[in-house]
């Protein structure tokens, strides 16, 4: 029952937009959210039972709610990623960033080092990027080396120190590659005219650069001097060389921001691209980590807001794979061909590859966090009731119609449990009969591990369509175990994945985790089957060649078996291998018998 405080609090929220905030009995920040319409939002959380314990568990603890109300959705947008921030509430997504990537840095200080960095120090130098690799930051520092000549050096410059003559000009100005300011051989008012072109290029903005050097190459060409034309052209070459490198998409597109999202059950990756004159010059991902059953599009629109704060975006349109609302101010696309899809479909591979990559790293750092993010994924694209920590999968073979066995592997939170495969020959059934084989294979597992008292799975695999299943669920529900354990049939040519009582097949994504691991459960159930299958054919080949020879007794030729495994082998075997086993009188007969089939 609702307390009536709450159900007051409720009762009277605004109508507009805003930002709400829960609280527990003492106090403290559970989430932050923001909406279009308060109140309504609001009461969604209290007029319905959730799909998610979490989120009915956050509901059980609020005791307050407070608000902010705020003239616009984008207000609304701004305000909660502040305090999300800043107020880091227990429900509310985590944000974590690709922190490794390097920057490039202006650094605030009189004649401004430019240079590579990891760190970022809030000292009001300016920093772009992140780059997603040193070597895209060195192509550029040398970009910038080749244009314009700037310090390398740490001295403080100021402008005591220089007029006291306190530094002498280096090695680097007697090459040309400074211009000596420590010395006062260049003003800062050029030097800074340097930076400001270098701060547009690495805005992406070449043109500006471009303009200025063509205007220098005339002007010097026109007074005559033609080597330092020369020079200048050779700089406008290499601008020139490395827009044409870094324009990936159609140079008519500009100043436009890229997001996209992939995510799963624990977490959500999005990557964002920034476009200027055809080039990207920005490149970041951010790792969400979900608390409650958030959306991707919820996600998204936070990471946007979060992004274009955080790099002070000033676009007025961003590409993204579906709608997302982001306020009037902006412009959202949702391209469905064309240049700017294929920028999208960049955008999509970066934040895919570096999911793959966090991943990785989890499953070598944290193996128990890695499978208890499989778990819940199979939970939920396989429609089950529990997470399917213990799954078990059938397969029959009876190559030729002859020795009908069957396999039963297990796996254990999501891996082979080799100790526990079993292998079944077909007792009852005459003949290859597959689906007769299946229903006795299925019944004789299950009734051993209920007449034991052995953990049952919480999933069953029937290698093969709904024939294959019907049969299995024969023996389900003689044994009294039809919803108690969950199973499916997987078809082999299209990967359809079949439910009891379901004429439609479920097909799931081919790169997703949860078909990776019915695959290898499928496949590992057909190669221990084969490999049991074509023991007892060699067995019962040899079992037959031994009896036909006169003299060879039972307990010989269960010797001869045991040791040689298969009638080529104890063929091509010499009289003292075989005299080794059995003895010389013996060994001879064999090998005179082999001699005689053969002649």
């Amino acid at each position: 029952m609702q307390n009536p405080t709450l159900a007051l609090q409720i009762q009277t929220l605004p109508d507009g937009p805003g930002v709400y905030q829960y609280y527990d009995k003492d106090g403290k920040i559970l989430y932050v959210g923001k909406s279009k319409n308060l109140k309504k939002r609001v009461s969604s959380y209290f007029n319905k039972i959730h799909d998610t314990a979490k989120t009915n568990v956050l509901v059980k603890k609020i005791v307050t709610i407070k608000h902010i109300v705020v003239p616009t959705e984008t207000d609304a947008l701004l305000l909660e990623n502040n305090l999300i921030k800043t107020l880091q509430p227990r429900y509310n997504v985590l944000l974590r960033d690709d922190k490794s990537y390097p920057w490039l840095c202006i650094k605030k200080e009189p004649f401004a080092r430019i240079f590579a960095t990891r760190r970022m120090v809030k000292d009001g130098s300016e920093y772009f990027g992140p780059y997603t690799s040193f070597k895209t930051v060195n192509t550029i520092l040398e970009l910038i080396k080749e244009l314009y000549p700037l310090r390398t050096c740490n001295y403080d410059l100021s402008k005591s120190n220089i007029e006291s003559g306190k530094f002498k000009v280096c090695l680097e100005y007697h090459i040309g590659n400074c211009k000596g300011p420590c010395e006062g051989y260049e003003s800062l008012e050029n030097y800074q005219k340097q930076v400001d072109a270098i701060r547009e290029i690495l805005k992406g903005n070449f043109k500006e650069s471009m303009k200025d050097f063509k205007r220098v190459m005339i002007e010097l060409a026109q007074d005559m001097h033609f080597e330092e034309a020369q020079k200048i052209k050779e700089k406008i070459e290499v601008l020139e060389n490395y827009q044409s490198r870094s324009t990936i998409v159609n140079p008519k597109i500009t100043n436009i921001d890229v997001f996209s999202i992939v995510s799963d059950e624990s977490a959500a990756y999005v990557n964002f691209l920034q476009i200027s004159h055809g080039s990207i010059i920005r490149s970041h991902t951010m790792e969400i980590k979900k608390k409650l059953e958030e959306t991707d599009a919820e996600l998204l629109e936070l990471a946007i807001i979060e992004l274009r704060e955080r790099f002070q975006l000033l676009s007025r349109e961003v590409i993204v794979p579906f709608p997302v609302d982001l306020g009037e101010n902006l412009k959202v696309t949702v391209p469905q061909l064309g240049d700017k899809k294929q920028i999208l479909d960049l955008s999509v591979r970066n934040a895919k590859f570096y999911r793959i990559e966090q991943l990785k790293q989890l499953q070598i750092v944290d193996p128990d966090r890695h499978t208890n993010r499989i778990m819940a994924q199979m939970k939920k694209d396989l429609r089950l009731s529990f997470e399917p920590r213990h799954i078990e999968c059938f397969d029959n073979s009876n190559i030729q119609g002859t020795n009908p066995v069957a396999a039963c592997v297990v796996f254990k939170d999501g891996k082979a449990s080799k100790k526990d495969y079993r292998h079944f020959n077909i007792k009852t059934v005459e003949g290859p009969d597959d689906f007769a084989s299946m229903t006795e294979v299925v019944y004789r597992r299950y009734k051993r591990l209920l007449d034991e008292d052995q953990p049952l799975p919480q999933l069953i695999i029937i290698d093969g369509g709904k024939g294959q299943l019907s049969a299995a669920l024969k023996s389900i529900d003689d044994l009294g175990l039809r919803g108690k354990i969950a199973i499916i049939g997987i078809a082999k040519r299209l990967e359809e994945l079949f439910y009891p009582g379901d004429s439609v097949p479920l097909y799931l994504d081919k790169k997703s985790e949860t078909l990776k691991v019915i695959q290898q459960l499928r496949n590992e159930a057909h190669r221990f089957g084969i490999t049991h299958h074509r023991d007892q054919r060699s067995k019962a080949a040899l079992n037959s060649s031994i009896e036909s020879i006169p003299g060879i007794g039972e307990k010989t030729m269960l010797a001869l078996i045991q040791h040689f495994k298969s009638v080529k082998r104890l063929k091509l075997a010499t009289e003292k291998e075989i005299s080794d086993v059995i003895g010389a009188s013996k060994a001879k007969k064999i090998v005179d018998f082999y001699k005689m089939v053969t002649e």
